[in-house]
């Protein structure tokens, strides 16, 4: 039998910026060393404030409460349903989240008490700025990097590979995720920074680099 010594209560409000202010512990215990990595991610399930949600859902990760995450939602609503904490109901489960975005519908498929597949809607998106320029002090060999501003239910910058000479793949694997990040750090600089408008916790970029993977 394995003796626990420590236990966690948690006791919330459906708020990501109270836990970041107040309850920020609670994310550091579990997700930083030595018990976890910077990959790894929390789920937190709390009753919602909307009476249209089913569940108020926060997400932790080891840097930052996203405001939705779509790979989280699906294994979040996997969990609930395959430990019994939400009654599956075949062939299709639905369920909504209330998010620090917003609403979001989340069904999936079941079958023999098992989750098959998972598919939601997410929050409505929109474009903060189309084509925006900013420079990058860190790549300076790439000059003005022109890239969009948009909302998915986090602020995205969105960069296309191919205008910067980069092919997205295994190899270029490390120097994209220094590439997003740096321009992450130059956004964060820059004269603009996007305010979500019904929400203005919600702000700053989250870089994202698309293209065809090779």
């Amino acid at each position: 039998m394995v003796k626990i010594n420590r236990h966690i209560q948690v006791v919330g409000c459906h708020c990501a910026v109270h836990f970041q202010d107040n309850e920020d512990q609670i994310r550091q215990l579990l997700l930083q060393e030595p018990r976890r990595r910077s990959a790894m991610c929390v789920g937190l399930v709390l009753p919602p404030t909307n009476p249209k949600a089913d569940a108020g859902f926060i997400i932790m990760e080891s840097d930052e409460y996203p405001p939705m995450s779509g790979g989280n939602t699906i294994v979040t609503f996997t969990v609930l349903l395959e430990t019994g904490m939400v009654k599956m109901v075949e062939p299709v489960t639905r369920l909504t989240l209330d998010t620090p975005a917003g609403l979001v519908t989340v069904d999936a498929d079941c079958e023999d008490g098992k989750v098959k597949a998972v598919s939601f809607n997410n929050v409505p998106s929109f474009v903060f700025k189309l084509d925006y320029q900013v420079n990058v002090p860190e790549f300076p060999e790439l000059g003005t990097i022109t890239l969009d501003i948009v909302w998915g239910g986090m602020i995205y910058a969105v960069v296309d590979a191919t205008t910067i000479g980069l092919k997205i793949n295994h190899k270029n694997g490390p120097l994209l995720i220094r590439l997003a990040e740096a321009i992450k750090a130059a956004l964060s600089k820059s004269d603009y920074i996007p305010i979500h408008p019904e929400n203005p916790d919600i702000k700053g970029v989250h870089s994202r680099i698309h293209g065809t993977v090779e």
